[in-house]
């Protein structure tokens, strides 16, 4: 009796505790399949929220390039600093105290920002990487909360003034706000895409995240016709234009006139894209696009291949020149009041006789005048890729006076765009056929691949090759001997013609009193010609004929251009020579001032061993080269700061 008490306490005690772990067992087992069945896709999103992060990726908007691939804009990825005013654990006095000196803001203009009643506010917008490094360790080192960074795609042109109004420039959103950046926005603009990936507790990608891109796609990249030694010859040749003739403005353009291809478009005044909030809206401006102008005798050429094409003038007539010639009432005299005798077409030409020219318009009449004009390319766009292109002003022929058809004749009463002339002198100079400006050559895609190619467009067939051969040969004899002496380049044969016409008063109409535009437009060698070049001078102070200030600055820009271009001289060729090895000077990036002691590096692709090492030994910068032949990349790297002292790895190759 004393064994079975005990006993059937140990089976109770054992039926109630199979009994309680029975019912947890089946709570349990009720639990799981709840939490697995009925809940089981809450609990799963809240797994995944748990272990995944989200990657922002960002692209940096694509590189504009020079026809030899030369960097004319580029950007880089840098970070701006934005403050959350509601959560900061640091007063708005005392941040502001330790981050004017590095964002050199002022001090409480900061503090106003950061006092704001407001979850965001912008501190610093594309910073330079040294500044947020010190931003960063601070915050670091000051335990400070409510701060943050976003990585921006911020533009830099190494090149500063250089192509500015071609090139345009970037605003803080990354849009393209003038230039190529505002016509091709939608297609270089940087943008930015998310992920999302597997982390593990402290955020760190794993399985297939592990392998995700950390950096996005690139956009597409531009290559120009441009070609940055020859912009700098012609811009260079500008400025010095500019500086003795204190003109108010100016324009330089360089064409292929078999192409079509834009080598250079410079204009004055100018700016530098870099730092586009200090510039003016004249300074945007992209005169050799936009503007028009009566292009005075540089529009001859065109009146004397449209009475030949026509045959209402031919080149052996003699006419003699009484000194003037009536119209409506109106005397057409030349620009000495000279009457120059007994001469023919190409007299009239060389030597520019406004009573010639209207003499053989009235011949030719304003129907003819005007049709051959439109042939031209006068009187509507050229179409090239930049914003902003004018149309320019030709006469209604159902309207026209006898006076208008003269004053039409020696280029005025009309009105014409840069562009339009280059593009009516490359039928002259292409045995009639004329050429499509463009400056865009290519665009690439990402990968490589070509997304556009440019190819040469004929715009029309004006004149015949054989009129078209008879005025290159006036024109030749225009800067052989006639007006455009100032025009010659040593070596060579050049075709053009001086201009020179008052300036339009574009309020009150009519003519701005002793405002004048001086132009010369040409192209050579005559024989082959490979390029042309326009020169417009907007108010020049003192002496303003085209021969006289305008044709010198085609003689120096084309002097360079026909040796960098190694076109074969005239001594080459009664040699049967190749063309003489010249020390010819390439555009290389100005040196900062020593006053400058941090400064961004400018690219060196494509530069000898010995260019960059004494490009960098006069910055007072340590050269370590790798490999021979030219450079291909550079540590740092293009548009980085450097200081005065620190080193540049360059590497080289064939």
């Amino acid at each position: 009796m004393s064994k079975s008490g005990p006993e059937k306490i140990m089976k109770s005690r054992s039926r109630k505790m199979a009994g309680i772990l029975c019912i947890v067992g089946f709570l349990l087992a009720g639990r799981l399949g709840w939490i697995q069945i009925a809940r089981g896709s809450q609990y799963e999103e809240m797994a995944m929220n748990q272990t995944e992060g989200v990657q922002t990726l960002y692209s940096p908007r694509g590189t504009i390039y020079d026809t030899n691939g030369k960097e004319l804009a580029f950007s880089i990825m840098v970070k701006s600093l934005y403050a959350d005013p509601g959560t900061m654990n640091v007063s708005a006095a005392e941040a502001a105290k330790d981050l004017a000196p590095i964002l050199k803001k002022n001090e409480s203009d900061l503090a106003k920002a950061m006092s704001r009643k407001t979850r965001f506010v912008w501190l610093e917008r594309l910073m330079d990487p040294e500044d947020s490094d010190k931003v960063q360790a601070l915050i670091k080192e000051k335990g400070w909360k409510g701060f943050g960074f976003f990585d921006e795609s911020r533009r830099f042109y190494p090149n500063g003034p250089m192509a500015a109004n071609v090139l345009g420039f970037v605003g803080l959103d990354d849009k393209g706000l003038d230039g190529l950046e505002m016509s091709l926005d939608d297609l270089i603009r940087g943008g930015k895409s998310k992920q999302m990936l597997l982390t593990d507790a402290r955020g760190n990608p794993i399985l297939e995240s592990a392998l995700a891109p950390y950096k996005a796609e690139n956009e597409r990249s531009v290559y120009l016709t441009i070609d940055q030694n020859i912009q700098f010859y012609a811009e260079r040749a500008l400025d010095r234009a500019m500086t003795s003739t204190k003109a108010s403005g100016g324009i330089i353009i360089v064409m292929d006139p078999k192409t079509g291809a834009i080598l250079a478009l410079g204009n004055r005044p100018s700016y530098d894209p870099n730092h586009f909030d200090k510039a003016t809206e004249a300074e945007f401006k992209n005169r050799a696009v936009v503007d028009i102008y009566e292009p005075g005798s540089t529009f001859k050429p065109v009146v004397a291949a449209a009475a030949l094409a026509a045959k209402t003038y031919d080149t052996q007539r003699v006419w003699h020149d009484p000194g003037a010639v009536w119209a409506s009432g109106h005397a057409i005299r030349n620009w000495d009041d000279e009457s120059y005798g007994d001469v023919r077409l190409v007299d009239i030409l060389k030597f520019s006789i406004n009573t010639g020219f209207a003499h053989i318009g009235l011949l030719t009449g304003g129907d003819i005048l005007t049709e051959y004009a439109k042939k031209f390319g006068f009187g509507k766009p050229t179409g090239i890729d930049l914003p902003g292109e004018g149309s320019g002003v030709l006469f209604n022929p159902k309207e026209m006076r006898a006076i208008d058809v003269a004053t039409m004749s020696i280029g005025q009463g009309i009105a014409v765009t840069p562009l339009q002339m280059v593009q009516a002198y490359s039928a002259l100079a292409n045995g009639g056929q004329m050429v499509k400006p463009h400056i865009i050559k290519e665009i690439k895609n990402p990968d490589g691949s070509d997304y556009k190619v440019n190819q040469t467009e004929i715009s029309g067939n004006p004149v015949s090759k054989e009129v078209a051969d008879e005025v290159k040969d006036m024109m030749e004899k225009e800067v052989a001997s006639g007006g455009g002496t100032n025009a010659q380049v040593d070596g060579y044969h050049m075709a053009g013609k001086t201009g020179t016409a008052q300036k339009i008063d574009a309020v009150n109409g009519g003519y701005l009193k002793n405002q004048y535009i001086a132009s010369f437009c040409g192209f050579g060698p005559t024989e082959d010609p490979r390029a042309i070049c326009l020169v417009v001078l907007d108010t020049p102070k003192g002496v303003y004929y085209g021969g006289q200030v305008a044709a010198p600055v085609f003689k120096e820009a084309m002097t360079h251009i026909m040796h960098y271009l190694s076109v074969p001289t005239l001594e080459d060729e009664a040699t049967h020579a190749k063309p003489k090895a010249k020390d010819i000077e390439t555009y290389k990036p100005a040196i900062p001032s020593e006053d400058v002691k941090e400064f961004r590096l400018p690219s060196f692709t494509g530069w000898t061993i010995r260019d960059t090492g004494e490009w960098l030994t006069r910055a007072e910068l340590g050269f370590q080269p790798e490999g021979s032949g030219y450079a291909y990349k550079q540590d740092p790297g293009i548009g980085a700061t450097v200081k005065r002292g620190s080193s540049v790895h360059v590497y080289f190759r064939q």
